[in-house]
């Protein structure tokens, strides 16, 4: 794909983008004490923007680690945001916004959009879990669908967002498996889809290759299924 945006994925949920002005952006960085992560992506120091989908810890991950060692800002929903300041988030820091919403940076905006599932911090009510949009300008769109299961927006959100890329959660038991996500795709018809929330724990046994068939018998997106610290986006 012709594309200035870099991208990695750095297992479960997690990823590394680099805009085309070179800010670092870190989704879901569930990365210190995630199995699959290398070792090289387990502490970052060159954090620009995180964005989180939900509160869940194998989504907020190391997020208040790395928002004190590097100075980042934090966007996420107004409920995860108040809990994240709770727990030392420091308040200039921290960028709440809601469904619907859009929060514009120098080259790239972010739209926070719906998600089927649940969301709690350390044990406290964090909000809806959402997904995001990433409109990079003159550039790719790219759709991290969160933790969901399959839903009808995603028809409006392709008319709408037009994403050139999606992440796709189809490890199954907490999320959607590999048919459901494969639709998903149909629905979203995007030029890659990249699956995710697979293998990291026992429990999540969705198998990316099955989800690959599906999404290829569906659609005309193409699968991409990284290692776990491998760039897929970029040069």
């Amino acid at each position: 794909m012709n594309t200035n945006i870099k991208a990695w994925w750095l297992g479960h949920s997690a990823f590394k983008l680099e805009s085309q002005n070179g800010t670092i952006i870190y989704i879901d960085p569930f990365l210190s004490q995630n199995p699959t992560t290398p070792d090289e992506f387990k502490d970052p120091d060159d954090a620009d923007i995180i964005l989180l989908t939900h509160g869940h810890e194998d989504h907020v991950g190391d997020t208040l680690d790395i928002a004190k060692k590097t100075g980042c800002d934090v966007v996420a929903q107004v409920e995860l945001s108040q809990l994240l300041k709770k727990h030392g988030l420091a308040e200039e820091q921290a960028i709440e916004f809601n469904k619907g919403g859009t929060v514009d940076f120098d080259d790239f905006s972010v739209t926070l959009v719906n998600a089927n599932h649940s969301s709690s911090f350390k044990g406290e009510y964090a909000g809806e879990a959402a997904g995001l949009v990433l409109s990079f300008d003159d550039d790719i769109a790219f759709y991290h669908l969160g933790d969901t299961n399959i839903f009808s927006d995603l028809e409006i959100y392709r008319e709408i967002y037009q994403p050139h890329v999606v992440a796709v959660p189809m490890g199954d038991h907490y999320t959607m498996g590999p048919q459901e996500a494969a639709i998903c795709c149909e629905m979203l018809n995007p030029k890659l889809a990249i699956p995710i929330h697979y293998g990291t724990f026992p429990v999540l046994t969705g198998d990316p290759e099955e989800f690959k068939e599906f999404t290829e018998d569906y659609c005309d997106a193409d699968v991409a299924i990284p290692e776990a610290g491998e760039q897929f986006l970029g040069n």
